[in-house]
């Protein structure tokens, strides 16, 4: 993933304040979803249900093709965002805006489904490790039924920060200066892909506003007392006086994904593929798929 052209080399600037600590520690449990797509989930599960404004964090890991050639075949959204990541292997979208492309390793799409998108995401590989991610991001209630909106970064568009004890890579948010490519003023995503070395110690600069976890997909981190290892979701405990966070790598390093945003203190009502602020809302999205008008005939896949 290493793209020279978007590499900078830099020593961790000084944050002010004081740390964020660790309010909970959620596993990823097992499952699947699409059309039986082995993947790992924290929120979004029962036992979970959201962390606002994130509605799902998933992480797919297999290698075994019967769990991941089926994919996610043609399906809808509603009044929320859907971010895929991938750091091994191939996957294609496609949708009902007329958008399609490859995302390959290092890669990411930002999907705003808004008032509503029929897309597909099926892998382009016949046998290999899948290794990715999806997230859901809710969208406040005045920005729901929002034109769909599709952004989609190759892994050399991703600036890469060489710091003292590893590699962040800046999807989307700012560290030290340097912007990621995803463009979001609505909810103002922070995603940092961190590979830290052994005992590496990270502060990452955050809003005191903002809702934040860290999932582990390598190794195990430190924050304060508390540890946590791979396959588990750091949640962050909100903070008012506190404008960072403080990672330390456990004895055989790490990497991790660091998700934060404003959150939104709105009613969420979700169903299957969608997320809207009342029962109302969600019966008629249900109403509108069902009887073809979630999407215009213009674009229909």
């Amino acid at each position: 993933m290493d793209s020279p052209a978007n590499s900078k080399s830099t020593s961790n600037d000084p944050v002010q304040g004081c740390s964020r600590s660790i309010d909970d520690v959620l596993p990823a449990h097992a499952t699947t979803d699409g059309a039986g797509v082995q993947l790992y989930r924290s929120v979004g599960s029962t036992a979970y249900r959201e962390f606002d404004p994130f509605l799902m964090l998933d992480e797919i890991y297999t290698d075994q093709p019967d769990g991941y050639l089926a994919g996610f075949p043609d399906h809808p959204h509603r009044g929320f965002e859907t971010v895929t990541y991938m750091l091994t292997g191939r996957m294609h979208h496609r949708d009902s805006e007329g958008n399609s492309g490859i995302i390959e390793a290092g890669g990411l799409q930002w999907m705003t489904a808004g008032s509503g998108i029929i897309h597909s995401e099926m892998p382009q590989q016949e046998s290999g490790l899948l290794h990715g991610f999806q997230l859901w991001i809710n969208l406040p209630a005045k920005h729901k039924m929002c034109p769909p909106k599709y952004q989609e970064m190759a892994s050399a568009q991703v600036p890469e920060v060489q710091i003292s004890g590893g590699l962040l890579r800046v999807l989307a948010g700012r560290f030290e200066n340097i912007d990621g490519p995803i463009d979001n003023p609505i909810t103002q995503p922070t995603l940092f892909d961190l590979n830290l070395v052994p005992h590496a110690e990270l502060t990452v600069p955050l809003s005191p506003t903002h809702s934040c976890m860290i999932y582990l997909y390598r190794g195990t981190a430190q924050i304060g007392a508390t540890s946590w290892q791979v396959r588990e979701l750091a949640l962050l405990n909100p903070d008012s006086n506190s404008d960072a966070v403080t990672i330390t790598a456990g004895s055989a390093g790490c990497g991790a994904l660091l998700i934060a945003a404003q959150p939104l203190n709105e009613p969420v009502h979700r169903a299957g593929p969608f997320v809207m602020s009342s029962p109302v809302d969600l019966e008629q999205a249900f109403t509108d798929y069902q009887q073809g008008r979630l999407v215009t005939r213009k674009q229909r896949l």
